[in-house]
C-alpha cells in the first residue's frame, strides 16, 4: 500500500500534464482558409479610387448605422417621455417604440440599452424602481412587437441622472424618461 501512495503524486502529474496537452488537428493542406474581403464596402472601386462609392455606416452585423441617425426616420428619436409618477408608454410614444421593434426584428445583431429614468420627486429607492418600471415597460413592448430578448438590456437610474437640472414641471417632464441606447453608436 505504501508504494502506491508514494507513486500518487507522480501519477496525477502525469495526469494533469497529460491533460494540458493539445488535441488540435492539422489542417487540411486542400482546406483554403475563409477570407472575407470587404475592400470595396464603401471605398474606392478603382486602383486610382475612380469610380468611388460611398454606403451607409456598417456596424456590428452589417446593421446600417445610417438609418438610425436619419432625422426624418422615428429611429432617430430614442427618448420616450412619461407622465408623472407613471410607466404607461403614451400613445404617441408607442409609434417610436414600434419602429425600433421593427428595425431589432430586421437587424438580429443590434442590441440595445434602456435606460429608465425619473424625476426628483419622491424617495430615492422608489425612482429607481419608477425608473426600472418604465425600462421594463418599454422592453416588454418591444418584446411583443419581435424584438428578441438577447437584444436588449435594461438599467434604472431613477433620478440620478437628469437630463435638466431645474426644479419645476418643465425639467421634472424631461427626467420622467427612457432613453434608447444603441450599441454601436
Amino acid at each position: 500500500m505504501k508504494p502506491l501512495i508514494k507513486a500518487l503524486p507522480y501519477v496525477l502529474a502525469a495526469l494533469v500534464l497529460a491533460g494540458c496537452g493539445t488535441t488540435g488537428g492539422i489542417q487540411d493542406e486542400g482546406q483554403q482558409p475563409i477570407v472575407d474581403d470587404q475592400s470595396t464596402l464603401g471605398g474606392a472601386t478603382g486602383q486610382d479610387g475612380a469610380g468611388a462609392q460611398t454606403s451607409g455606416l456598417q456596424g456590428p452585423g452589417g446593421i446600417d448605422m445610417q438609418t438610425l441617425n436619419d432625422p426624418a426616420s422615428l429611429l432617430s428619436k430614442r427618448v420616450l417621455y412619461f407622465d408623472f409618477d407613471s410607466s404607461k408608454i403614451n400613445e404617441e410614444e408607442r409609434a417610436i417604440v414600434t419602429a425600433h421593434a421593427g428595425f431589432l426584428a430586421n437587424n438580429p445583431a443590434a442590441r440595445m440599452t434602456l435606460e429608465g429614468h425619473a424625476d426628483e420627486r419622491g424617495t430615492r429607492e422608489y425612482n429607481i424602481g419608477l425608473g426600472e418600471r418604465r425600462a421594463l415597460a418599454v422592453r416588454q413592448l418591444l418584446l411583443f412587437m419581435g424584438a428578441r430578448d438577447d437584444q436588449i438590456q435594461t438599467i434604472s437610474y431613477g433620478e440620478e441622472k437628469p437630463a435638466s437640472l431645474g426644479h419645476d414641471e418643465s425639467s421634472w417632464r424631461l427626467n420622467r424618461r427612457v432613453e434608447i441606447l444603441y450599441e454601436g453608436l
